[in-house]
């Protein structure tokens, strides 16, 4: 009989805050804050600091792992709920952050989605990535409109221009692009950056748009509007925005106009510029621990600012001109200025420095929140590159950390983690923590101060903990308490490996200092204390040649195995120390290893990647096998079983029968090096730790699998991993670059569209072998042979004309094209005979419009010298203009009866009826104006000051 065994699956994942991978955003709503977590998003609620949900895709719809991780996230103006994130793989997924379901998935990257972006009405999203695309999609509509394709490397930001229906795009190829959506062409491109562009963007108001680089300046550009004059973009007081004197032939194109320039005080390079939602204030954060906030001032005061910056130089120009100095350079450019009395704003007249936001670690990213404090001008939210998130007041001339979410993560990689006796505590060290962990919830319950752990033990009882630490030293936790009660210096190097003595209240701890010592704890009350504490001594030791890396007991207590740096495992009898085994064959240090419960077998793991399995009794090797890419970091047997699981640094779990040496299962999820993996006493979970930060529980459930299946499904995985190179042609010469301002179908070509065109291929073989039995039919019941008809089973009572339709129905929205495009033109043909009858239901005719929109782009040569085709193309022409002029009535008729309804329910209220965020506005621009005459008042005091202390000198010195 064929064993069965039973699987594991991914159940839980907790310990990370916030990854580096991706941005924060806050919601609309300004209550949450959307933070990335390797392949799941965090909603966090900012007042009570705690996560309410987690969006994470399904491991069954697609595949787990580094290729998931979430690398930009955007939520949608329009609703408080609805987000857009966007994978590693090229995937965007439209999530409704409430319901914690995925509403939509849109493919078309073939490269890490960089950057997400929506338009102001959240009906358009635009996307950039790392294949140097840009692709706009119809949220609404679940599809991509088109393909943007110019740049020369990596999108790395994008804005909308509402009022123009432009969309600028940034990238890493030193340039800026201007696109116009209607016509779907490249009008401008920007060159004057000497590094890459990583940040864009504009106001609310989109009279200024910045960008970021690794130079040494910010660059500010004014943003023309149709309406505006092609010479001069000036504002309502007079005050001339940009004046240059190209010719308007040349000005025709310009959309962005450079502004000027504003000196940045870091020297690491940009990496997000953004301004709030009232656009009073922009945040510039560099690729280090500081962000700038600079002040917008409004046209009055930025005019203002220009007046007197004029006076002062009159003022020079005439002290110079009474000492008898020449004239500068600067002073004959504003000449024009002083005799039109029209000063021009400048960059520095509009943009002021207010604050610098200083972090203690690298700041990852940055998000204003969209609302404004009573007290504060703002609020900024950091992401941290140590698992952080922290939150600033911004005021005027102070800045305040408000909040920090940290304790639900560890500020560098799990390095060990421990069970307890009865799995209802988890333990996990890092480089300065310990935290205490409830299993089966992931709530983190205690967090200790500590040196840096490597390796742990929780005692029976669940009252104390032992960890050994980088320095030597083995601290005692008290985890009631959460505290460190006692810290011995155990060794004279890093103690690697703890390990239990079965039975006893004891443990062993092997270290680099070549010394494997054995500890007696007792709980006793000490001289001068009240309490009964635990006492921790050291009963005997053990010398080794060479560093000591691992140690193991076996559960009868009879022997113990100790790991060497010489690639060797000496095995010892516990009681007298005397050598017994040495198991040699490792080509590199052993990292790990593990003695079954019958003490039958031991398993070592190695930095050589493989995997050795020992009889104990004699020594021998049962067998090796390659287990992992990389260095076997942790390997454990499953209690009273021959199953093992293992981890390594090529960020795989992997399940064992050591006594058939066969891989049952590979778990994947880890997005970094798994460090450490511990097993529950019954076997029913397993919790592993890595590099990425992150615990991950892996449950037993009650699904049985078996071997051979597992390896067909393996092999069918890497099928479809070849099938999916293809798609990248490899083999056929690489295309060359695209040409200026290129257009291309937003989507790609993946398994799940040829799945798509294999399934539509077989529905039209059946309708038409159906319609073939029907007519067949009726020609017997003309001759009078009548005869009852039998439709095909797998037509499931549907017409040929609807199985058709049922089958387009199953294929997503965003495939339809790709999935259209595989077919060839005589399917194309017989498909588009069904138009007709799919027109009569009202709500398919968006459907066929699109469907004979594609057919007609792809197969236009053929169709127009198909005879065939004629009659086809002459029927759709007439019903589907008259189809959709219906649909379009039907929608202005509903449109109208809504705004009638609008204009009752205003007319029977005593109130207006009035927008909310054109109330929300006008506030902040109130607080704005407020804020703008508290500085001008500041500095027209500053100003007579300056101006009567002058003058007093004047009085004293006669000069």
């Amino acid at each position: 009989m064929v064993k069965s065994y039973l699987r594991y699956e991914p159940a839980l994942s907790f310990g990370v805050i916030a990854s580096v991978e991706g941005n924060i955003a806050y919601d609309s709503s300004g209550k949450h804050l959307l933070t990335p977590a390797l392949e799941k998003v965090g909603v966090w609620h900012v007042r009570q600091g705690i996560c309410t949900k987690t969006l994470a895709p399904s491991t069954s719809s697609s595949r787990s792992g580094p290729s998931l991780a979430v690398t930009s996230i955007a939520p949608s103006p329009s609703s408080s709920s609805l987000v857009a994130v966007g994978y590693a793989d090229g995937s965007i997924r439209i999530w409704d952050s409430e319901k914690g379901t995925c509403e939509t998935t849109l493919n078309g990257h073939k490269g890490a989605v960089t950057v997400l972006r929506y338009n102001k009405p959240g009906a358009l999203l635009a996307s950039g990535s790392k294949d140097n695309d840009v692709i706009l999609w119809d949220v609404v509509g679940e599809t991509g409109l088109f393909r943007l394709r110019g740049h020369r490397d990596q999108v790395t930001d994008l804005v909308f221009l509402e009022s123009t229906k432009k969309l600028v795009s940034s990238s890493k190829d030193k340039f800026l692009r201007v696109w116009d959506l209607e016509t779907q062409h490249c009008m401008q491109i920007i060159s004057g950056h000497h590094s890459e562009i990583w940040a864009v963007d504009a106001d609310p108001e989109e009279r200024y748009l910045v960008t970021g680089s690794a130079d040494p300046e910010i660059r500010f550009y004014t943003i023309k509007h149709d309406s505006e004059n092609t010479q001069a973009i000036s504002n309502e007081k007079g005050a001339v925005i940009v004046n240059s004197g190209d010719m308007p032939t040349q000005n025709k194109w310009e959309v962005l106009k450079l502004f000027g320039e504003i000196k940045r005080q870091s020297k690491d390079r940009v990496a997000t510029v953004r301004f709030d939602k009232s656009g009073s204030l922009l945040a510039c954060q560099v690729a280090g621990k500081t962000v700038d906030i600079f002040h917008v001032l409004g046209d009055v005061v930025a005019s203002r600012k220009a007046k007197r910056r004029l006076h002062r130089k009159k003022e020079k120009k005439s002290a110079k001109g009474a000492l008898g100095t020449t004239e500068s350079k600067e002073d004959t450019k504003h000449a024009s200025e002083e005799d039109g009395n029209t000063p021009t704003v400048t960059v520095s007249d509009v943009f002021k420095h207010l604050q610098t936001v200083r972090a203690g670690k690298k700041i990852c990213s940055i998000s204003f929140s969209p609302i404004t404090p009573k007290n504060s001008l703002a609020t900024l939210a950091l992401s941290l590159n140590n698992n952080l998130l922290e939150f600033y007041s911004i005021e005027s001339s102070t800045t305040t950390k408000t909040l920090a979410i940290e304790l639900q993560g560890h500020r560098s990689d799990v390095r060990s983690v421990t069970l307890s006796s009865d799995n209802t505590l988890l333990m996990s060290t890092s480089h300065n923590a310990v935290k205490i962990w409830n299993p089966s919830t992931g709530s983190c319950l205690r967090t200790i101060d500590s040196d840096y752990g490597l390796c742990g033990l929780i005692i029976p009882q669940n009252k104390y903990a032992f960890v050994g630490t980088k320095s030597g030293k083995i601290e005692v936790i008290d985890i009631g308490s959460g505290t460190c009660i006692d810290t011995l210096e155990a060794h004279g190097g890093p103690v690697r490996s703890i390990a239990a003595l079965p039975n006893e209240n004891g443990f062993v701890t092997g270290s680099a200092d070549h010394d494997v010592k054995f500890w007696e704890y007792q709980i006793k009350q000490k001289p001068g204390q009240d309490s009964k504490n635990l006492v921790l001594s050291n009963a005997r030791a053990m010398k080794m040649n060479d560093d000591v890396l691992v140690v193991v007991v076996s559960p009868d207590a009879k022997y113990i195995a100790v790991a060497l740096l010489d690639c060797t495992v000496k095995v010892f009898f516990l009681d007298s120390f005397k050598f017994f085994l040495s198991l040699y064959g490792h080509k590199l240090p052993v990292l790990c290893m593990d003695v079954s419960s019958d003490g039958d077998l031991i398993v070592t793991g190695s930095a050589d990647k493989n995997l050795k399995i020992w009889g104990l009794d004699f020594g021998d090797c049962h067998k090796s096998l390659f287990a992992h890419g990389d260095s076997v970091m942790a390997v454990q047997f499953v209690r009273n079983t021959h199953y093992m699981f293992s981890v390594g640094k090529d960020r795989l779990v992997k399940y064992w029968d050591a006594d058939k040496f066969e891989l049952l299962l590979t778990l994947e999820g880890h997005h970094a090096d798994v460090w450490g993996l511990a097993i529950s006493s019954r076997g029913d979970f397993l919790v592993t730790g890595s590099h990425d930060r992150s615990l991950r529980r892996w449950d037993r459930t009650e699904e049985p699998f078996f071997i051979e299946e597992e390896k067909e499904k393996r092999l069918e995985e890497m099928f479809e991993a070849d099938i999916e190179n293809a798609f990248e042609n490899k083999h056929v010469p690489r295309e060359e670059l695209p040409e200026e301002g290129a257009v291309a179908l937003a989507g790609k070509k993946t398994q799940e569209t040829l799945s798509a065109t294999d399934l539509i291929l077989d529905a039209l073989d059946v309708a038409e072998v159906e319609l073939k039995r029907i007519a067949e039919h009726q020609e017997e019941n003309t001759k009078g042979n009548v005869t009852e008809y039998q439709p095909n089973v797998i037509m499931r009572g549907l017409s040929p004309s609807n199985y058709v339709l049922h089958a387009f129905t199953n294929v997503h929205t965003n495939d339809l094209e790709q999935t259209l495009l595989a077919l060839p033109f005589s399917d194309g043909l017989k498909l588009l005979s069904y138009f007709k009858d799919w027109t009569s239901n009202p709500d398919k005719v968006e459907l066929v419009c699109r469907l004979a929109t594609v057919l007609l782009q792809t197969h236009y040569n053929q169709l127009v010298t198909t005879p065939a085709a004629r009659p086809v193309l002459t029927l759709l022409k007439d019903i589907l203009y008259e189809r959709v002029k219906e649909c379009k009535d039907t929608l202005g008729f509903n449109l109208a009866a809504m705004d009638h309804l609008k204009q009752l329910m205003a007319s029977r209220s005593d109130a207006l009826f009035r927008d909310a965020k054109a109330k929300l506005l006008e506030i902040r621009s109130q607080q704005s104006k407020r804020l703008e005459a508290r500085t001008d008042t500041r500095e027209e005091k500053r100003r007579k000051k300056k101006k009567k202390t002058s003058s007093d000198m004047h009085a004293l010195t006669g000069f």
